[in-house]
């Protein structure tokens, strides 16, 4: 079931993911030139709306198209989608999220039923001419049913969400939002849901507090920063610091999971953090003028409209300084029941879940020497390290394990990809254990080494050292 959901959150992240840098350029258009920004300028000013109303949406809408019918499907998308736009009054986000993969399956479809079929010589005028027709034919459709249709969800939406921000209780979506976040839906959660909701606040207001709930680093630093002075385990608290840097300053969320999961309690410390700094933002009205992403504090001030930077980093020292206070008893009082690293702990979690679904528990040193014997190590040229969104943490990790190779004198390519996307030329796949499942549908003709910590996990020095081992 978890698989299930992390994969339908990522279909809805991976359209806006790829299309994140256009949000920032709207974003900083937005805090730079609106009457109210740092430099207001009428002109520039009248950028925002086209891009808002057309350019993002059809951005969405084409990756949407592409992921299911490729080119063919993104061109399908983008035309089709011109037609939500224009068939209601609201930002077409969640539109662009329908029409784009359903128009890119409508010319999919079309393709498989025509193939083999079209007369030598007519290939090109069908093709063209199929995404023309069915394209217009689409936008017609997407112009009556899907943009009113979409139109009145979005109207229930927004009536909800005023609800939630005028009775004050929108902090409250934090305790369902960390434990989510946990479970590898960080980017379904931010870029699927809260990136349009905030789009349509930005377009009346010019600046959204739905930024602000998931991409705050502040309770992940807390928690961190209380391993760092408290934790008795040695490499737990030598790992922390380095985690913290790349969580506060890089925006790697994913960095500070594994320190929550090897102690589930921690999510308290998570959620309440959180939750602090909502209800500050709430009750001071403070908001982003575009998504920041990745979760960094730089991107995170950067958004900050004018005259609000020190208000909104003040949210995230709140938002740390809680956490932290939280998670201070909870790291003490585990202190004993948790003597081993943070990787033993992790694996020891893994396996006790995996025990109770009669699934077969992690593998060890010697078996990953014995799985990596099937594929002689001569033979072994590329290995990729799969993240949910393949951008962060699988980024950070091809680059740590890239080191390690050339350490060793392993002429060996890595690269990172989305663990549902993973390249059919890979022989080795790296990814977090609870990716597992997603990462054997993805790439059942690799060999999979699963981690828990994205730092310090010893799976890159045995899987490097099995390598080198079996070549020479």
């Amino acid at each position: 079931m978890k698989a299930k959901i992390q994969t339908f959150g990522r279909f809805l992240s991976g359209m806006v993911m790829p299309n994140i840098g256009a949000f920032i350029a709207w974003g900083l258009l937005t805090a730079l030139f609106i009457e109210k920004g740092w430099f207001p300028n009428e002109q520039l000013s009248s950028i925002g709306s086209p891009m808002l109303t057309y350019v993002l949406p059809i951005l969405i809408a084409y990756q949407g198209g592409k992921m299911v019918g490729g080119d063919r499907g993104a061109l399908m998308g983008a035309i089709a989608t011109i037609g939500v736009i224009c068939g209601t009054e609201y930002t077409m986000f969640m539109g662009a999220m329908i029409m784009g993969p359903l128009a890119g399956l409508v010319i999919k479809k079309f393709d498989k039923a025509v193939d083999g079929h079209i007369p030598a010589g007519f290939e090109m005028i069908v093709n063209n001419f199929s995404v023309g027709i069915l394209g217009l034919i689409m936008a017609v459709i997407g112009y009556y049913l899907i943009g009113p249709f979409m139109g009145v969800i979005l109207g229930a939406l927004s009536a909800g969400v005023n609800v939630l921000v005028t009775h004050g209780i929108l902090p409250l979506v934090t305790v369902f939002v960390e434990p989510a976040k946990i479970l590898f839906l960080n980017n379904a959660i931010n870029h699927g849901i809260f990136s349009p909701l905030g789009a349509e606040q930005i377009a009346e207001t010019g600046k959204s507090v739905f930024y602000m709930i998931e991409a705050n680093p502040g309770a992940g630093a807390g928690i961190l920063l209380a391993y760092m002075f408290f934790s008795k385990d040695k490499k737990t608290k030598g790992s922390a610091p380095g985690a913290l840097i790349i969580h506060l300053f890089g925006g790697i969320h994913e960095i500070y999971f594994p320190y929550v999961l090897m102690n589930p309690l921690l999510l308290l410390a998570a959620i309440g953090g959180s939750l602090a700094a909502m209800t500050y933002y709430t009750i001071f009205d403070l908001g982003l003028s575009g998504p920041a992403s990745p979760g960094s504090i730089i991107a995170f001030l950067l958004m900050a409209p004018k005259g609000s930077t020190l208000a909104v980093l003040l949210g995230v020292v709140i938002a740390a300084a809680v956490s932290f206070v939280i998670a201070i008893p909870i790291i003490r009082l585990a202190g004993n029941k948790h003597e081993g690293s943070l990787e033993d702990a992790s694996a020891k979690m893994k396996d006790m879940k995996a025990a109770s679904k009669g699934e077969a528990v992690s593998a060890s040193a010697d078996a990953i020497e014995q799985q990596t014997v099937a594929i002689p190590a001569e033979e072994i040229k590329h290995i990729v390290f799969a993240c949910d969104a393949g951008m962060g943490s699988s980024a950070m990790g091809a680059s740590v394990l890239k080191k390690k190779l050339q350490k060793a004198g392993l002429d060996i390519e890595v690269t990172h990809a989305s663990v549902s996307s993973i390249p059919p030329e890979a022989q080795i796949v790296v990814t977090h254990q609870d990716l597992k499942e997603r990462a054997m549908k993805s790439a059942p003709q690799a060999r999979l080494v699963t981690i828990t910590n994205f730092m310090t996990a010893p799976e890159y020095d045995e899987l490097v050292e099995s390598l080198k081992t079996n070549k020479e």
